[in-house]
């Protein structure tokens, strides 16, 4: 697999690009902008603020990624962030994915809903996907969604249910539409199981400073004052912040609930892993290598591809055996989540 860690800028010969590929996965690449071989089959994706290795969700996408290059053998391509980049950045890192001949071309998170825009319309015969955004469309482009509400109200549910001194936190990243999104599912939930409970919430920065998805001692910072003012279990949203958040409230013996991977399994919280109740989870793995199993078989999707609560697309990690054993959360989670799928329950998407 093939791991761009610095795009060139335009103009540069393919041979500076070259420089700028690191192996990944203990592969070596000496890939240039001219290097692939028309009829391989490749497929990439851009991360996200924070990278690959934030625990999260861009390792979500990679985790889909590297099941297509096993099963559906292909070569996959990863190119990496920089921070402070601008909007020039994403498209030409985006060009240059598309121009090596990847397909689909995958951007993940809403930050590349514009350059995705504008490099989908040079690239016609590319499918692109972007993830947690449905505001550029087009007829190579495939969104990939997901109803983060409602996975959120579960772990209000489960937040509820396992307080003890009936205050809950959650950490938000940004302030943006899409995580106000799992702070609404979450309070909703909250509040529908426990109505005298209270939710402090916090966001770690305000667009366009986009720090509070990146830096582990904001989310620290954050959990340590809502840990303060009496909570017991901290839901984040926070990319890599968020691991930040998990250590602070797992240090001080509470309980952390995780986003978007099951972060009890992820090797890098390994440490704090007894303490992270659930995880809210989004199947990202399994939109991307649907996407890309798409474009192979000759059928790629376009225009919103939805995973809500019904086809597990959203959920809760069970992987704690402390969680397996409270049976009473648990029975108060399954009830939801069937009230939910049967529409008895509308979950906000806005708090």
């Amino acid at each position: 697999m093939r791991r761009i860690t610095r795009i060139a800028t335009v103009g540069l010969a393919s041979a500076a690009l070259a420089l700028s590929a690191t192996a990944c996965g203990g592969k070596k690449s000496s890939d240039t902008a001219s290097s692939t071989d028309s009829a391989e089959k490749s497929a990439a994706i851009a991360y996200d603020i924070g990278g690959r290795g934030d625990q999260s969700f861009n390792d979500a996408a990679y985790a889909g990624l590297e099941k297509a290059e096993k099963d559906l053998k292909i070569k996959g391509a990863e190119a990496e962030p920089t921070e402070g980049e601008s909007e020039a950045d994403k498209v030409q890192r985006l060009t240059e994915l598309a121009r090596k001949g990847n397909n689909p071309v995958i951007g993940v998170g809403f930050a590349y809903a514009p350059a995705i825009k504008k490099v989908a319309a040079k690239f016609p015969n590319t499918t692109f996907g972007l993830i947690d955004d449905t505001s550029v469309t087009d007829k190579n482009i495939a969104n990939l969604v997901f109803n983060e509400e409602q996975g959120s109200y579960l772990a209000g549910v489960a937040a509820a249910k396992a307080s003890k001194s009936g205050t809950v936190g959650f950490i938000g990243g940004v302030e943006v539409p899409l995580i106000k999104k799992f702070e609404a599912g979450f309070t909703q939930g909250v509040k529908d199981t426990n109505p005298n409970a209270k939710v402090l919430s916090t966001y770690l920065s305000q667009p366009p400073d986009f720090s509070g998805f990146a830096k582990p001692d904001l989310g620290k910072a954050a959990a340590k004052g809502q840990l303060d003012g009496g909570a017991d279990v901290v839901y984040s949203a926070a990319g890599l912040a968020g691991s930040g958040a998990i250590e602070a409230t797992a240090t001080a013996g509470k309980w952390a609930i995780g986003v978007d991977s099951d972060q009890y399994n992820q090797a890098g919280l390994a440490k704090y892993k007894d303490k992270i109740l659930t995880s809210v989870t989004k199947d990202v793995s399994g939109a991307v290598y649907n996407l890309i199993k798409s474009v192979q078989d000759g059928k790629p999707q376009s225009g919103e591809v939805r995973y809500g609560l019904d086809a597990n697309g959203v959920g809760l990690a069970p992987s704690n055996p402390e969680y397996k054993n409270m049976a009473d959360v648990i029975a108060a989670v399954e009830k939801a989540k069937a009230d939910i799928i049967a529409k008895k329950i509308t979950v906000k998407t806005a708090p």
